[in-house]
């Protein structure tokens, strides 16, 4: 019998038919199966967590690792597999030191919460307390069955999962310059002063965004990424320790509220040493705020501002000689006073010293010579120079908190014309240590003052990209810095200077900082020294600052021994011959 012939439009209504039966039937399925799940029960089981790479190490110049990362553990329990609460809590308790109430409230608002699947318990756990409760887990598991009615003891569901912490072996060394990074705070990672701050970024890398499960046993081992950048430093930690025992020793034996010392490369601009007070464990930064209470800052080298007296009479002096206003041998009559502007400026020690020339008013520190000297150059000149030295300017060091106090010229609010003339010897003006190091290094260095920097080089993706030096301003001549070099060491040899070091030609002057009140200046004073050498090739540039000393106020007693002794560490650790020697093997 032949079948009748099906048209062209019956096939295509069998065919519709035959396939809206196919997605009805598809999707009763999906609803009825029980393993299926939908996109709210899915989001449950996962979290999208942000996975930050290993942060940098830091280390010093010689590879001395100042900063880096030890493992610790999140330990938890999945609330699915647990079978002893109690045991739980307590072991985790015992082993860790955390409160009992607080971790077994933590199971129980697990197990009171719907789709809770795993409770953190407690973090940052050392591998030792973790593999203690590893030994347990396990010898729990060979008990033997226990009777009807009983529970043995059992860590099943107890979890452990490790992850990062900083850490600086060093404790306290170099803290002011490094800063910290908080380990509280895993998902907006970042550094608190120093570079760690400053550098943030690089010390980063690049985060990852991944999707992790919440079940403990279906979590796989989180990809790795990227290492961030590390940092090595210009900072020698020898010399640096050196520095920092040496200023601990100068502020105790002076009674000095703080103490500094800077030790850089004029040649570089590097920071071989940055040592301040106070300083912390930075692997307990949580004490912060008990160290460093407000308004202490964290760095005084960059953070401070003072009025740094007489060692700025070396600014005023080279401006004086590159300018022509003044030669070497320029006489000038003191008499112990000099009137300017309605005011009167007195020597430091109201005295008179009659005839002497420009390297007799460094070496006798005459505020009286200097304001005539600044009188002569003129307050365009003067001021021009100093903004060729950086003063009203930041330095622009990579450490994080730089200060900056406005330098006053004529026509702003707060200029008077005795500017001129106080500015001169370092009072009326305020700078920070990095500031006036970075100014009088240009000195010491042909007349090239170069940018501070205290990164060396960075390691990224398998790489060392370094850093080079950079000249950022040439405010005075090399002759003129070679000129003023020399009057520094003699008026130095012939005061028979407490800075003087045996072996060694060194240049320098003393400061002597009047510390300014509410009503005026105060009998507390800034005492300084900075100095540099050899003085036929400086290969180091050394500042001392005791803040508020007791035993004396005076720069030349309290603070020029300490940079003697700063020196004669400093030449040992750099290999730097004496004189005599090295005079020899040119």
């Amino acid at each position: 019998m032949k079948l009748p012939a099906i048209s062209r439009p019956q096939v295509v209504l069998i065919t519709s038919i035959l396939l809206v039966a196919a997605i009805v039937v598809q999707m009763v399925r999906i609803q009825t199966n029980v393993s299926a799940k939908t996109l709210p029960e899915l989001n449950t089981e996962y979290e999208y967590r942000t996975v930050y790479p290993e942060r940098g190490n830091i280390y010093d110049r010689w590879g001395n690792l100042l900063a880096g990362n030890k493992e610790v553990y999140e330990v938890g329990v999945s609330l699915a597999e647990m079978v002893n609460k109690e045991t739980v809590a307590t072991t985790i308790a015992n082993l860790t030191g955390a409160d009992y109430v607080q971790i077994m409230q933590l199971i129980e608002n697990g197990l009171a919460t719907p789709n809770i699947k795993y409770v953190a318990l407690v973090d940052f756990v050392s591998a030792e307390t973790v593999a203690q409760i590893d030994k347990l887990k396990n010898e729990y598991k060979k008990l033997p069955a226990p009777r009807k009615g009983q529970v043995n003891p059992s860590l099943s569901g107890v979890y452990w999962q490790g992850h990062l912490i900083r850490s600086y072996p060093e404790n306290e060394l170099a803290s002011n310059i490094i800063g910290f990074y908080p380990y509280y705070n895993r998902d907006n990672p970042f550094g608190v002063n120093g570079v760690e701050q400053y550098y943030n970024n690089l010390l980063t890398g690049v985060p990852q965004q991944l999707q992790i499960p919440l079940d403990p046993n279906r979590v796989e081992k989180i990809p790795s990424v990227p290492p961030g950048a590390s940092l090595v430093l210009t900072i020698d930690r020898e010399i640096q320790s050196a520095m920092e025992e040496l200023i601990d020793e100068a502020v105790t034996e002076n009674g000095a509220e703080s103490g500094t010392i800077i030790v850089m490369d004029p040649r570089t601009g590097e920071m071989l040493a940055l040592a301040t007070q106070p300083r912390m464990n930075l692997n307990e930064y949580w004490d912060l705020d008990k160290v460093f209470p407000i308004p202490t800052p964290f760095n005084r080298i960059v953070s401070q501002t003072y009025e740094p007296g007489s060692t700025f009479k070396i600014l005023t002096m080279a401006a004086a000689l590159d300018s022509g206003t003044v030669k070497p041998d320029t006489e000038f009559l003191d008499n112990g006073v000099i009137e300017y502007g309605g005011f009167y400026i007195y020597n430091w020690d109201r005295g008179a010293w009659g005839w002497q020339d420009m390297t007799g008013c460094m070496q006798h520190s005459l505020n009286v010579c200097l304001s005539w000297v600044a009188i002569q150059m003129g307050t365009d000149v003067f001021f021009d120079y100093l903004n060729q030295f950086g003063i009203g300017h930041r330095t622009n060091i990579d450490l994080a908190g730089e200060a900056l106090f406005p330098l006053s010229i004529p026509g702003d609010r707060y200029w008077s014309d005795v500017n001129l003339v106080t500015n001169s010897y370092g009072q009326g003006i305020a700078i920070t240590p990095i500031q006036l190091v970075t100014a009088v290094s240009a000195v010491a260095n042909d007349g090239r003052m170069m940018a501070p920097h205290i990164l060396k080089s960075y390691i990224q993706d398998g790489r060392q990209h370094n850093i080079e030096p950079m000249v950022i301003s040439q405010p005075i001549q090399a002759e003129t810095a070679h000129t003023l070099t020399d009057m520094l060491a003699v008026s130095l040899e012939e005061e028979a200077s407490n800075a003087l070091v045996e072996g060694y030609r060194v240049a320098g002057k003393t400061g002597t900082g009047e510390i300014p009140t509410k009503t005026g200046y105060s009998d507390q004073t800034n005492a300084t020294f900075i100095g540099w050498g050899p003085v036929d090739d400086p290969q180091f540039l050394v500042y001392v600052w005791l803040e508020k000393p007791t035993s004396n106020p005076y720069g030349s007693v309290v603070a020029a021994p300490v940079f003697q002794k700063a020196v004669e560490k400093i030449v040992i650790l750099l290999n730097i011959p004496p004189d005599a020697v090295r005079e020899t093997l040119k």
